[in-house]
């Protein structure tokens, strides 16, 4: 089989044992890889219900087919598991070098399941697999493990690794690989954590099979080509996701105040997000980071000319959302505060987005009086504060006072507390991305009822673009085209490619035309809509089988019932409502969200009927949610019917 390794390592840390699988020809077309695949074999291999954090849960590491094939953009891999937030599905991917290097291995995929007697990590050396004592490693922080690691196996391994977050529990712990990149959201971290896995470490010099690797060497020179060419490009490997962070800040596209703010006041002005963006912290780079694959480059170690925190050392230059949920949504305008932060989350493997906004909230609950000086452990926190913001994530990162409860999120932490539920700013209880879904609506249907809630990189329509644009009538109709959208960074996500690459690669086609060098795959454009919304529908079946419906699905009152501060839809209340039942409906899912029979069927998921029979996909003919999607093609474009 072209394209993959063909093999699926599942581990037993329970009973200290592990099998090699087939992976199947049939699987690989129908779910490629990342949480497509990873989905699909979830869904199998754990029982309905399962405790997150207890021996039946499963965790799984899941390459794209184009990763370790040289196909530009293509590092990027996926972790699967159930998610501590919402009790259903989650996946997270992240680039570096850690996808690749897991195929070098050996394998497509590793699913761990079980619970250790003691910390322990896998490693994977060429093939065989062996379960290491990793007490020493416990307690660590990520750069620690992973030095001690190398030091112990060499310095051509690599690893995908939790620190003392995942230890914790904590509901935003993320697994860390390559020193500083994340699979950061939903708690996956924690999920490991539970397992007392610290650490997956991998080896190895193995090649995946290219279907056409001429043609994939073609295509991959027309990228080099377009990049090199083009200034947009340029612009983005030279500064990377923070370069239109001041932008995003004017134009109230980044939070401002735990999104209570307008980026065309004085409270946070352009001059201060510019100091903050990659722009701000140009003179501060000392080299650029590249992932595996990438012609771009977009991340950068900086050498700050400051003495706080040590900051002289060598740091990562924060992200964008890192930028927003640090800077911006806390009216902190301190620089080295907020670099200091992102240091703090990478060392001890938190998700900057939830950790930022979580300290957001109860910065607000503190200015608002809902929270008190003592309770916050005699921290000032005052709008702005940037060693106060420290000193809370200080907290958090020791698991200690009012750290110990903040690190469960948000939404956990106001539950516990009894109070500051009105400050909250979550979809289904994780944290909000740094792009407001006010003004993005295609953004605000995915945060609100995507199968894996609050993410800004899974599919969505943009914002409004339209000078004919009518909120009152066209956000009733958007299921076609958000469709699309769905489909395309399904299929992304599952291939492993980085969606800059998308972005920025100027290859017509990309995504397709490099699935198809590696793997030989070919599809119709009627098939790659049906791939794509095969992975959707069965990351949403995993979801209903877990006892979630559609009331389950939340955004918190600022976002689904607030209204943008500025701009087009300033004063309007949008109807995120008509856009789910928009797109249920051209997919072919009851207005519930359950995939209908039909639908199944078309799709190849016959097997899921008994399941979604049991969620509440009995159909009653002649009502709204009767029938299912087909497609037509009217000049050569798709069209529902």
């Amino acid at each position: 089989m072209y394209g993959y390794t063909g093999k699926l390592l599942f581990v037993d840390l329970s009973k200290e044992t592990h099998e090699v699988r087939q992976l199947l020809e049939d699987d690989a077309r129908h779910f490629l890889g990342g949480p497509g695949l990873g989905a699909k074999i979830l869904y199998d291999e754990m029982p309905a219900k399962a405790d997150v954090f207890g021996e039946d849960s499963v965790i799984g590491f899941v390459s794209g087919p184009l990763n370790n094939t040289g196909a530009m953009f293509g590092g990027r891999y996926t972790v699967v598991s159930k998610s501590p937030v919402t009790n259903g599905w989650n996946d997270a991917n992240s680039g570096g070098f850690f996808g690749p290097a897991l195929r070098q291995s050996g394998y497509d995929a590793v699913f761990v399941r079980g619970i250790s007697a003691r910390p322990v990590y896998i490693f994977i050396d060429q093939g065989d697999v062996k379960l290491c004592d990793a007490k020493k490693l416990w307690g660590k922080t990520t750069s620690k493990t992973e030095q001690r690691l190398r030091k112990k196996h060499g310095d051509d391994i690599n690893a995908a690794l939790i620190g003392p977050a995942g230890e914790n529990l904590s509901f935003f712990a993320a697994i860390m690989n390559d020193t500083h990149r994340a699979a950061a959201r939903g708690g996956s971290g924690a999920v490991m954590g539970s397992k007392k896995l610290k650490a997956i470490v991998v080896r190895g010099q193995g090649t995946v099979p290219l279907a056409h690797p001429d043609v994939l060497l073609q295509l991959n020179e027309e990228i080099q080509r377009y990049v090199h060419r083009s200034d947009d490009a340029q612009d983005f490997a030279k500064y990377g996701t923070g370069s239109g962070y001041a932008a995003s800040v004017q134009g109230n596209d980044a939070g401002i105040r735990n999104w209570t703010g307008n980026g065309q006041g004085a409270e946070y002005t352009l001059e201060d997000a510019e100091r903050l963006s990659s722009h701000g912290l140009a003179a501060d780079v000392r080299k650029q980071y590249f992932c595996a694959s990438c012609p771009l480059g977009c991340g950068a170690e900086l050498h700050r000319k400051s003495t706080r925190w040590n900051l002289k050392q060598n740091t990562m230059r924060p992200e964008y959302e890192t930028m927003g949920a640090f800077g911006s949504l806390l009216l902190n305008k301190d620089v080295d505060a907020v670099c200091q932060c992102n240091n703090l989350c990478n060392e001890y493997g938190f998700d900057t987005i939830s950790a930022g906004s979580t300290v957001a909230w109860a910065m607000e609950c503190y200015n608002e009086g809902v929270l008190s000086k003592e309770e916050l452990d005699g921290i000032d926190l005052t709008w702005g504060n940037g060693d106060a913001i420290v000193q809370l994530v200080e907290k958090m990162c020791r698991n200690e006072g009012i750290g110990e409860i903040l690190i469960k999120g948000s939404r956990e932490a106001a539950a516990r507390l009894g109070k500051g539920e009105a400050y909250l700013v979550t979809a289904s209880g994780i944290e909000e991305p740094q792009h407001d879904a006010r003004l993005y609506y295609g953004l605000g249907r995915t945060y609100l009822v995507d199968p894996t809630p609050g993410r800004h990189v899974k599919g969505s329509i943009n914002g409004i673009t339209d000078e004919d644009f009518n909120p009152a009538t066209d956000l009733c109709n958007t299921g076609f085209e958000d469709m699309l959208a769905v489909v395309e960074t399904e299929i992304m996500n599952a291939s492993g490619l980085c969606s800059f690459g998308l972005e920025y690669g100027g290859a017509p086609d990309l995504m397709m035309r490099a699935i198809h060098a590696v793997t030989g795959f070919s599809y119709s454009p009627y098939e790659k809509i049906a791939l794509g919304l095969r992975m959707f529908t069965m990351r949403q079946s995993f979801n209903l089988r877990e006892g979630l419906r559609r009331k389950d699905w939340t955004l918190s009152d600022r976002m689904r019932h607030g209204t943008p501060p500025d701009g087009k839809l300033a004063k309007i209340n949008l109807d995120f409502e008509a856009m789910v039942d928009s797109l249920y409906t051209t997919i072919g899912w009851t207005t519930e969200g359950v995939p209908k029979a039909a639908t199944l069927d078309m799709l190849g998921l016959e097997y899921l009927k008994k399941d979604m029979n049991d969620a509440g996909l009995r159909e009653t003919h002649g009502n709204k949610d009767s029938g299912h999607f087909t497609f037509v093609t009217h000049g050569g474009a798709m069209r529902t019917t």
